[in-house]
């Protein structure tokens, strides 16, 4: 076994790490994972990155099932309307070039990493809960599922950021549907694929079985991690993933701009965070609880 399928594999478990903990993000690792260490084809990247994935949020899922994270009904529309997209896109992402396909794959994480960050509020300062009807659970389904087979994400990073801001899950919830919904898409896309693109069973098979690993320790540490901290970080990671990879896609000269840009933007806001009292990327509810500290000590 070559040293880079060595790094590969153990960089797998990571995969896993982050999908059982998160709902998402495993494919936001395995597509750099595989096309930057592991040398292969973005193409061939994408669609091994739907196997691995889906294979491992089967899995993840079945632990937050036991745990009632996982909204059925939510989870199997939204994920039947996103096998459509999958396929869909997974078909004419066989036939675009694979550093438009990066690219693409670089601004949705960073737009959907945008929206984490800020999250969704009520004129109350409370997470919006409301039920959203059949057809726009199936549109964004289809949408959110398009772009997963069109750039091979799994989707966790767009389907956990809808579920928690347009269908007003919790984040707990939302991380364990998605998980359903992720499974669903990936296998819809790579069949989408596999028209066009081969895959290298042997480093699929030792890829899925590192991340599964992971993914067993990532399901245990949900039960631990504060949920406003999970959504934001998971923000964060999807931010600093997506200004790496446009960084390797676009020409030199804007590479260090786009970098740049994106540390300022991340110390800047770790400074508000910390040290701005009325930050307003600090939550609402946060910033309430500060105000009767404040009043009580006139």
């Amino acid at each position: 076994m070559e040293i880079t399928t060595i790094i590969v594999v153990a960089l797998a478990v990571l995969v896993g790490l982050s999908l059982g903990l998160l709902g998402g993000g495993g494919s936001i690792l395995v597509v750099p994972l595989l096309t930057y260490i592991g040398g292969l084809d973005p193409r061939e990247a994408i669609a091994t990155s739907l196997f691995v994935v889906g294979a491992t949020s089967l899995v993840s899922m079945i632990g937050h099932a036991r745990k009632g994270n996982v909204q059925w009904r939510t989870g199997l529309i939204f994920g039947a309307a996103g096998m459509v997209g999958a396929f869909l896109g997974g078909l004419a992402g066989g036939h675009i070039p694979g550093t438009i396909l990066m690219i693409a794959f670089a601004v949705m994480m960073i737009a959907t990493a945008g929206a984490m960050i800020k999250g969704r509020k009520n004129r109350d300062g409370q997470p919006q809960t409301h039920d959203h009807p059949l057809w726009r659970i199936l549109l964004d389904g289809l949408v959110v599922g398009a772009a997963t087979g069109l750039v091979g994400a799994g989707g966790g990073f767009l389907v956990v950021p809808a579920l928690v801001l347009l269908a007003g899950l919790p984040m707990t919830a939302a991380v364990g549907t998605s998980l359903l919904v992720i499974a669903m898409k990936s296998f819809a896309g790579l069949a989408g694929y596999m028209t066009t693109v081969s895959l290298d069973w042997p480093l699929v098979a030792a890829v899925t079985t590192a991340a599964i690993a992971g993914s067993f320790i990532g399901v245990r540490l949900t039960s631990v991690v504060p949920e406003q901290a999970l959504r934001k970080g998971f923000g964060y990671f999807v931010l600093l993933m997506g200004a790496f990879v446009l960084s390797q896609e676009l020409p030199s000269p804007a590479a260090p701009i786009i970098l740049g840009i994106v540390v300022i933007a991340a110390a800047a806001a770790a400074t508000c965070l910390m040290f701005v009292e009325r930050c307003p990327l600090r939550s609402t509810e946060n910033r309430a609880e500060q105000v009767p500290l404040t009043s009580a000590g006139r």
